[in-house]
């Protein structure tokens, strides 16, 4: 049973944890945190802002059409599959490898994490199928 005694304890050692990050000095770990961070922060955001140009593409692309003088673009139903994907990926990711970073370690969830993302980040472009449609459902279950 948690009493006021114990709540008062945990935050005198967060206070005493944060006074020990401001007056130590600037390490290169320091440094080495923020550019793994910042990279980290950087292919995610990347990837959830270019996906909207990248339908653009896709569907000049896989559902051209020689006839037409406009451009052709993606169905609905097919832009929000591509996009809905990112986003449940993203938020069943951080769910996840929140919680498995907590289990088994930061660092070691973190290099499992980019493994994945560059594994995958290259199955989806070369994402295949016989189909447009084909290729769109390959594309949503690499992303």
């Amino acid at each position: 049973m948690e009493g006021p005694g114990k709540k008062k304890t945990e935050m005198t050692n967060q206070l005493g944890v944060l006074n020990a990050l401001d007056i130590g000095k600037t390490q290169w770990y320091h440094f080495t945190a923020i550019v793994i961070a910042g990279m980290g922060f950087f292919t995610d955001a990347y990837d959830l802002f270019s996906i909207s140009f990248i339908t653009k593409l896709l569907g000049r692309i896989y559902y051209f059409d020689a006839l037409s003088e406009k451009p052709r673009t993606l169905p609905p139903r097919i832009v929000a599959a591509v996009n809905g994907m990112a986003f449940c990926r993203t938020l069943a990711g951080q769910l996840f490898f929140g919680w498995l970073g907590d289990k088994l370690g930061r660092k070691r969830v973190y290099g499992l994490t980019l493994m994945l993302m560059v594994i995958f980040s290259i199955a989806s472009g070369l994402s295949f199928g016989k189909s447009p449609d084909g290729v769109m459902a390959t594309l949503c279950f690499f992303r």
